[in-house]
């Protein structure tokens, strides 16, 4: 008879995460999550500092659209800041490239 998960064993090894290295590891979750942007959003911010997975847990919040807490050391504003200069810069680009491609379609008529 097949065995079923909860019947597998709890020691096998898993795959390394980022988070398995951040410096906020054995802090308690509510750190990242201050209400306002006192002192406790200071703090949370300063954890992130040197912390030597600070660009890959900014690139999950901004992946996965993190609304709440301190990610990377970016506060939901910070990141939303960061999110809406990405859209624009895009959104630029793609013009950019539009009116490219009509002046080579022109110029090959």
């Amino acid at each position: 008879m097949p065995r079923t998960s909860h019947d597998a064993p709890d020691n096998l090894p898993r795959a390394r995460h980022w988070r398995d290295d951040a410096a906020c590891l054995h802090e308690p979750p509510a750190t990242f999550f201050p209400t306002g942007k006192g002192p406790d959003a200071l703090y949370a911010k300063g954890l992130c500092g040197p912390c030597p997975v600070r660009t890959a847990c900014l690139t999950h919040a901004l992946t996965f659209r993190e609304d709440y807490g301190v990610w990377g050391g970016f506060d939901e504003d910070e990141r939303a800041e960061m999110l809406a200069e990405a859209r624009k810069a895009a959104e630029k680009q793609r013009r950019l490239d539009r009116e490219k491609e009509k002046v080579n379609a022109s110029s090959a008529a």
